[in-house]
C-alpha cells in the first residue's frame, strides 16, 4: 500500500495501491502532498475535515484532489497525512448513484516549508481499478 510520483511531460503522476477504496484515495493524496513537498514536517499544523460528493467513482477521486488544491490555497496550508474514513454509494430514487467521501488532512503552514504549486488534478489517463485480489489501484496526473 501507498505510493509512487513517476514523471508525465512536463506534469507529474502518481500511481497509488490501497487494500481498500479509502486507502487508496488517501495514497492518491498523500502523493499529491509528496509532489508538493520534497520533506513534510512529521508535526505542526491543525487536523482538518472535509466531505466531497460525486456522480462516480473516478468522479469522487478527481473532486477529492480537487478540494485538496482548493483548501491548500484558501487556507495556505498544505494538507498532509490524509486519512479517508469513508466511502458511501447511495442511490436516489431516479437510479442514479451518488457518491461521498469523509476524509482528514492534516493542514501545514505553506510558511513552514518549502512548496511547488501543483496547479489542477486532471482526467487525463486517470484510472481507477479493483485488482483480483480485492486491492485498488489508481493513476492520477496533476498540472504543475
Amino acid at each position: 500500500m501507498g505510493f509512487e510520483l513517476r514523471d508525465h511531460t512536463a506534469d507529474v503522476a502518481v500511481s497509488a495501491t490501497g487494500d481498500s477504496l479509502e486507502a487508496t484515495f488517501a495514497a492518491v493524496a498523500d502523493g499529491l502532498a509528496a509532489a508538493s513537498c520534497d520533506e513534510i514536517p512529521s508535526d505542526g499544523g491543525e487536523r482538518f475535515s472535509l466531505s466531497v460528493t460525486a456522480e462516480g467513482r473516478e468522479a469522487l477521486l478527481f473532486d477529492y484532489l480537487d478540494e485538496l488544491i482548493y483548501l491548500r490555497d484558501v487556507r495556505a496550508a498544505l494538507p498532509v497525512d490524509h486519512r479517508v474514513d469513508s466511502i458511501d454509494v447511495v442511490e436516489s430514487a431516479d437510479g442514479t448513484e451518488e457518491w461521498s467521501l469523509e476524509a482528514s488532512a492534516r493542514g501545514v503552514p505553506l510558511s513552514a516549508i518549502d512548496a511547488r504549486e501543483v496547479k489542477a488534478v486532471t482526467y487525463s489517463e486517470m484510472s481507477l481499478e479493483q485488482t483480483p485480489d480485492g486491492g485498488w489501484e489508481a493513476y492520477v496526473v496533476f498540472d504543475v
